[in-house]
């Protein structure tokens, strides 16, 4: 099982990026997929879910509004368009595969670092 983040970079407040999630080794149409991201010093955080149709999706309250999770499960990807981003959007962001519920554990990807600064 492999999460591959792409798409992070330097941009200014104010701005847009694109995060992809190359998923491998498994039945990614089954799971639920997860955004996280982490900032210097503070913990590992839940930013945005999508279930494994995409029928359904949860967003924490920090970046509702402007961060949209989506999927592609021909292409076994999962993506988060991120707008009017704000410098307390910096962190590394992970892609998550969370299947404790049917004893399978948590999968991370490396992650990719986002920074938003003038």
């Amino acid at each position: 099982v492999q999460l591959v983040e792409f798409g992070g970079g330097l941009v200014q407040p104010g701005g847009s990026l694109r995060l992809s999630c190359a998923a491998s080794g498994f039945t990614f149409s089954r799971y639920p997929m997860s955004w996280y991201r982490q900032a210097p010093g503070k913990e590992r955080e839940l930013v945005a879910r999508i279930t494994s149709a995409g029928g359904s999706t949860y967003y924490a309250d920090s970046v509702k509004g402007r961060f949209t999770i989506s999927r592609d499960n021909a292409k076994n990807t999962v993506y988060l368009q991120m707008n009017s981003l704000k410098p307390e959007d910096t962190g590394v962001y992970y892609c998550c595969l969370d299947r404790r519920d049917i004893g399978l554990g948590v999968v991370w990807g490396q992650g990719t670092q986002v920074t938003v600064s003038s």
